[in-house]
């Protein structure tokens, strides 16, 4: 079987894709298990999730699993977010952070723990929420909204985020107990996945990468244009719309259970495209699992490089994928959205 005309793999050879992906993230769920200041091998990695006696069952089930399931859910939330915000803006170098969606949760997040010494997780996300969904909202008035346009999206975006790191820098600095509460969150961090209640970031991200998925074939039509899209039955400016609250979703959920991890929206779509090819039904789901898999194995590599301590996932996830992204740049040609 040949490839297909856009150069694309056969759809066999996708589909072989997406199975290779999975079994990369059984392989890191355990080492994510195994791996950490106390190294496990299988036979006590299994008596940590079968035997209540054992003195591996609270490192394991307690503190391990949750950090491994938090890890693969919010991979998952960031690459989807990446590549909606790529093909909805049809920009190469977009990601969650474009429309301040990563930048207004962490805003939000600062200024509830600084003046009402916030301290849950249900606050924090429904904080992160609202301040993702108003950076979101913001862009898209700055960006003109009825006529809002890849470039103005892309400009409003920058600008918003610019303001809202510059806010959230200021308020750190000048309130040493929040810089203290914040210090790990806002770096990206999974180290306190044992205290955030999985269903309420798996659901939000299950219900939102759904709907982020069913978008792929009205983005492939607004990929040839807005008046071609618009020609082919698909409304852009109500894509945008859909698009934009699948990523706040998305994003705004990593961020709050996480913090404010970068470069996984840029680089894991980027790397997807470049072997399916530009179409949204493969690009997208590939993003998820990709996603998953590089921030899983980030947070694995943080913590063998700096054992008995660790890495924050946020720190591999920039040191790995700043480089590597911009060897994509300038010794590949970027795939086309």
């Amino acid at each position: 079987m040949t490839a297909t005309a856009t150069g694309a793999p056969p759809t066999s050879r996708r589909v072989q894709g997406l199975l290779a992906l999975a079994g990369a993230l059984a392989v890191l769920a355990v080492l994510s298990v195994a791996v950490g200041s106390r190294a496990m091998n299988l036979p006590e990695v299994w008596s940590g999730l079968t035997d209540t006696a054992s003195d591996a069952y609270p490192v394991v089930t307690q503190m391990r699993l949750p950090r491994t399931a938090l890890g693969l859910t919010a991979g998952a939330a960031l690459g989807l977010a990446g590549a909606l915000m790529q093909a909805m803006t049809r920009n190469p170098l977009a990601d969650p952070g474009l429309l301040g969606v990563n930048t207004g949760a962490a805003a939000a997040v600062v200024t509830a723990v600084h003046f009402i010494g916030l301290t849950t997780f249900t606050g924090t996300l429904l904080v992160a929420f609202a301040g993702a969904a108003i950076a979101s909202v913001a862009c898209y008035l700055i960006a003109g909204a009825a006529g809002a346009t890849p470039a103005r999206l892309a400009l409003a975006g920058a600008a918003v985020t610019a303001a809202g790191y510059a806010y959230v820098s200021a308020v750190q600095l000048l309130d040493t107990a929040t810089l203290e509460q914040m210090r790990f969150w806002s770096v990206g961090s999974l180290v306190t996945a044992h205290t955030v209640p999985l269903p309420m970031v798996i659901g939000p991200v299950l219900a939102a990468g759904a709907a982020g998925v069913l978008l792929a074939r009205p983005l492939n039509a607004l990929a040839l244009g807005d008046a071609t899209a618009t020609g082919l039955g698909v409304d852009p400016r109500v894509l945008r719309v859909a698009g934009i609250a699948a990523i706040t979703v998305l994003a705004g959920t990593a961020t709050a259970a996480c913090g404010p991890i970068v470069f996984v929206g840029l680089v894991v779509p980027h790397v997807v495209r470049a072997y399916t090819g530009p179409d949204q039904n493969w690009v997208l789901p590939y993003s998820m699992l990709t996603g998953a898999v590089f921030l899983l194995a980030a947070d694995v590599l943080g913590r063998v490089l700096a054992r008995p301590s660790e890495l924050q996932v946020g720190i591999v996830c920039a040191v790995v994928g700043g480089p590597f992204f911009l060897y994509l740049v300038s010794r590949r040609k970027v795939a086309r959205l």
